[in-house]
């Protein structure tokens, strides 16, 4: 494939773009401002020692991008970049020697995902709730899936994304029923540390609706049915086993809490928008869970937080048309590259 698109300085075409995440990797290219996409297939992370090795397996034979724009599940530190919930440890400077690309840029997740939020509309998103946003207010997205993460996008002029890693702060027992749950609750790192913190990847990803649910069914007094959390889900939704609705009724609450403190944290009036395929696909359950009301829990700014609006981004890739949308128009975004972006 060729391309007669004259090159730029910054963001070159054709782009290679990728949305890397614990489990799946979603590679597609941009051939320039305005064609259509190619997309490639979606492979799995489990299945390449590097993701060297899986640009290799997709990019078909005579597709030669000048530039990559990468989405990465965890902090971007340094030269080798190591993936928080996959084995991966991405090198750009090796990147750009072996593919000849011109420029690397990496970008975390779920900042890629914020690059999408202005343009999400319609039947991109199933609101829960009521609130109208604001326009040019901030923005967050939270996402459940192998992990849990978290970004804002700020107006100032221009949107600017503001990554972390907010699916790593604290949860904690609010209800009665928490407190009895709490103690079943097994903890990632409880052998190294008996006082292991419960922070909110510890309950608010797959693995971590599996971990509620065992720990719902160990203070009812009953054995786990399920070691899937795809059964978990699948048992609570069609109303077959108690212990799983309790579970994925908690998940619904949790996530609902800890979203409602992100949104506290960047008052959020433009929205607070879930993304990921777990939210995706329990959309139903979070609109009749207690979602909505754990999230405007904050008093004393209840009546603030029920302004504010919340919905599922139901959107196929929305991190894939965030980083299309960066790559084709980087002027748009006050995107902070210092550090995260590699050139010959």
């Amino acid at each position: 494939m060729t391309t007669t698109t004259p090159p730029r300085a910054f963001v070159p075409f054709p782009t290679l773009i990728g949305d890397i995440g614990g489990t799946n990797a979603r590679f597609a290219l941009v051939p320039d401002e305005t064609g259509r996409v190619i997309r490639f297939p979606t492979v799995l992370t489990a299945d390449f020692a590097t993701i060297d090795d899986a640009i290799a397996a997709v990019l078909p034979p005579d597709v030669t991008p000048h530039s990559a724009v990468l989405a990465l599940a965890g902090p971007i530190q340094g030269d080798k970049v190591p993936l928080t919930n996959c084995h991966w440890v991405v090198e750009p400077k090796r990147m750009l020697a072996r593919f000849g690309l011109d420029e690397v840029i990496l970008l975390n997740d779920f900042e890629a995902l914020s690059l999408s939020l202005p343009a999400l509309a319609g039947d991109d998103l199933v609101s829960i709730g009521s609130g109208t946003p604001l326009a040019n207010a901030a923005q967050v997205v939270v996402g459940p899936g192998t992990g849990l993460g978290a970004a804002a996008l700020i107006h100032a002029h221009t949107w600017i994304p503001v990554p972390g890693e907010g699916g790593h702060i604290d949860l904690a027992p609010v209800s009665a029923r928490d407190f009895e749950i709490w103690p079943h609750i097994e903890r990632p790192h409880q052998q190294t540390d008996p006082f292991a913190r419960i922070e909110g990847e510890t309950l608010l990803c797959g693995s971590g609706l599996l971990r509620l649910y065992r720990a719902v069914a160990s203070a009812n007094g009953a054995a786990p049915r399920f070691d899937d959390p795809s059964e978990i889900t699948a048992a609570a939704m069609d109303r077959s086993d108690a212990d799983a609705q309790e579970a994925l009724e908690l998940f619904c609450v949790h996530l609902g809490r800890l979203a409602g403190n992100l949104a506290l944290i960047f008052m959020a009036r433009g929205g607070v928008f879930l993304a990921g395929g777990i939210a995706a696909k329990i959309a139903p359950v979070l609109k009749e869970s207690g979602f909505r009301e754990a999230f405007i829990d904050k008093v004393p700014h209840g009546a603030l937080m029920d302004r504010m609006p919340t919905s599922v981004v139901v959107h196929p890739e929305p991190a894939l048309a965030g980083i299309t949308a960066y790559a084709r128009h980087p002027d748009l975004f006050g995107v902070v590259t210092e550090g995260r972006r590699w050139h010959k």
